[in-house]
């Protein structure tokens, strides 16, 4: 740091540096300023006089970081940050997750300084953050997902105006259970006691919301991406059935959830059942599996992968070898 900088400069440094380095102890909080450890405590006590909460523990493993509170403490950003928040915005990057990043780690000093229960709910939402961005998807409602984001937070049960796919509205009175963001799309994983089941529902085709009374105690170790992978790979018109010649562990690596299940046959051989509405698209993700497959079951995408493999064949017959 500038040997020269005004005591404030020293003191919004330490704050930065305490946001992107939580834990970090007296001594190199000292280095990275520039100043003694004397010093470096003394703009820690600058700080906490602001209103700002800096926590602090003892020991070996001890250091200083930022509390949470109900107030967003002044948060600094580098001009990279900055212009990363920018570009997620206008281009719809999702790579949020990656602290790493501009964009992650700008990302990261916001949700440490919300408190646990929305932090809670920011980080399961970040984490269940699709890579690739869809363009086309259809953009929730901020407000709408604050709302949900807050009854998953405090266990409030709500009630939902929806309008389905065909444009039919009605009521659903749903336990909500976390927001998820997958492949673009921002889902709610809830029970809806309307159905009386499991369900996932698009939030942009939520059209209003009430939090009622009721409270509810979500389900023990849910993992939100999982859960909504598995529901999204049932319940759709055709069926499928694959043999994977791959132990279970091998093939794991390589099949999405939202492909369907799989279960082990033998030590060297799996099964994958699952559902689709799109057989095309079905018969595309098994293409990249990296290891030999037999579809038995669902004729629709026994159909599509015929088609699609005579297509690729046809793209390499009487083309010249290298």
């Amino acid at each position: 740091m500038n040997p020269e900088a005004s005591p404030t400069a020293r003191a919004l440094m330490a704050l930065e540096l305490l946001q992107a380095s939580p834990g970090i102890t007296a001594d190199r909080l000292a280095d990275k300023l520039g100043v003694s450890e004397r010093a470096a405590r003394r703009y820690v006590g600058v700080l906490r006089e602001a209103g700002i909460p800096i926590e602090s523990v003892r020991g070996p493993y001890g250091g200083y970081r930022v509390g949470r509170g109900l107030r967003l403490p002044p948060l600094v950003f580098s001009a990279a940050e900055a212009l990363g928040l920018v570009m997620a915005v206008l281009d719809g990057h999702h790579d949020a997750g990656d602290p790493t990043s501009a964009v992650g780690s700008a990302l990261g000093k916001i949700v440490r300084a919300l408190p646990e229960p929305v932090a809670a709910q920011a980080e399961a939402v970040r984490r269940a953050t699709a890579p690739a961005p869809d363009r086309g998807a259809a953009r929730p409602d901020p407000q709408t997902t604050t709302e949900l984001v807050s009854a998953c937070s405090e266990h409030r049960r709500v009630r939902l105006r929806y309008r389905s796919e065909a444009g039919v509205e009605r009521d659903l009175d749903v336990d909500p259970w976390a927001v998820v963001v997958r492949h673009s799309r921002w889902y709610l994983l809830c029970w809806s006691h309307t159905s009386d089941g499991r369900r996932a529902y698009r939030i942009d085709r939520v059209r209003g919301l009430d939090v009622l009374d009721e409270s509810f105690v979500p389900p023990a170790d849910l993992d939100p991406v999982a859960t909504l992978e598995e529901h999204l790979a049932v319940g759709w018109d055709y069926a499928v059935e694959v043999i994977i010649e791959a132990p279970l562990d091998i093939a794991a690596r390589h099949v999405s959830r939202n492909l369907g299940r799989l279960e082990p046959v033998d030590a060297g051989t799996c099964r994958l059942t699952g559902t689709t509405s799109n057989p095309w698209w079905y018969a595309e993700q098994l293409t990249a599996l990296p290891a030999p497959f037999r579809i038995l079951g669902g004729p629709e995408v026994r159909h599509t992968a015929q088609v699609l493999g005579r297509r690729l064949l046809a793209a390499v017959e009487d083309a010249p070898t290298a």
